[in-house]
């Protein structure tokens, strides 16, 4: 288990819930996505239902390299799930999230709710890293801080350090601002300067010129791309190819991206990952909806995009696509 080669300048898929599943990770590891980190898993599911909560943190061994993502609030907790999760799956490293700003993680005083703790945010990274020591890297992800009268990310980053984290990825935006607004890379930039461990910024990535500028203006080891590979995934293959050439290749054309579109749907339907085809179906309406963005002939599809409830009712409705 090792952390990736941050020589190469990595590009993350970021962890989403409900969107970086199996079937997703997939198709962006051939779309040239270099790391993973799996949805979170709540520390308290591990512990009282581990069987349950499983398939939320299962992957392919092509996902590598891998990390698998929890949150919770209590350090002994926190630690005793890190090694049922690193003794069943071996994950590449395992990432505590400290960033995540939805109320039903922040109601039970994990993901970004620990920013307004550091001493219990460092007390849990310590708790997990002793935990695993050589047997897992441990990395954190976390917002620049709660709210703009309260940014704390550098001082997070430096106890993260001290506790022996390994890698910390930043999204540089508050809770607050949930996913609103400008994301902040000079304080990302700010922290990564300040820190020996590598610093991976996220936020606001949506084009290959992203990219190259984090890398040449920041000190950033790598990037992390969430909601922009949602409908975008070839981003991480243009990214790529444009920091080794130059060059930005074509983005895919309007059939290619319903191809894909409906590619995920089959593949989702054959994992059974969210169970029969109407259940998938539903799961994958708000993927379908993000595919479409921008596609010419598709605005007035959403109602009914949004209602889809089979593989055959959707070629239907995308067959009257111009």
């Amino acid at each position: 288990m090792a952390l990736p080669d941050f020589s190469a300048f990595p590009l993350y898929l970021a962890p989403m819930a409900g969107v970086t599943d199996p079937i997703f990770r997939s198709l962006c590891k051939e779309e040239g996505a270099d790391v993973m980190v799996t949805e979170f898993v709540s520390s308290e599911g591990v512990l009282q239902a581990w069987a349950r909560n499983r398939r939320y943190v299962e992957f392919c061994e092509e996902h590598r390299p891998l990390g698998i993502q929890i949150f919770g609030s209590v350090p002994e907790h926190m630690a005793a799930a890190a090694r049922i999760i690193t003794d069943a799956m071996h994950p590449d490293f395992l990432d505590i999230n400290a960033g995540c700003p939805v109320p039903k993680v922040v109601g039970k005083n994990g993901g970004s709710s620990l920013l307004k703790d550091l001493p219990l945010l460092q007390r849990i990274a310590t708790a997990v890293v002793q935990e695993l020591g050589e047997d897992c890297p441990v990395t954190v992800k976390i917002r620049i801080g709660w709210d703009a009268e309260h940014i704390c990310a550098l001082e997070a980053a430096r106890r993260l350090q001290d506790a022996g984290v390994q890698a910390l990825a930043i999204h540089g935006r508050t809770r607050s601002q949930q996913y609103g607004g400008k994301a902040d890379w000079d304080i990302i930039d700010a922290c990564a300067r300040a820190v020996s461990i590598p610093v991976i910024g996220n936020g606001d990535i949506t084009t290959p010129q992203d990219v190259q500028r984090a890398r040449e203006t920041t000190a950033v080891a790598g990037v992390m791309i969430g909601r922009a590979a949602m409908n975008a995934p070839w981003l991480f293959r243009q990214a790529r190819e444009y920091l080794n050439t130059g060059i930005i290749p074509p983005s895919p054309t309007p059939e290619q991206r319903l191809d894909f579109m409906l590619r995920h749907c089959r593949l989702a339907i054959a994992s059974g990952h969210y169970g029969d085809e109407l259940v998938t179906m539903r799961a994958m309406r708000a993927r379908i909806l993000a595919y479409a963005k921008g596609i010419p002939g598709t605005k007035p599809l959403r109602p009914a995009l949004s209602r889809v409830a089979s593989y055959e009712e959707l070629q239907q409705i995308l067959r009257q696509v111009n």
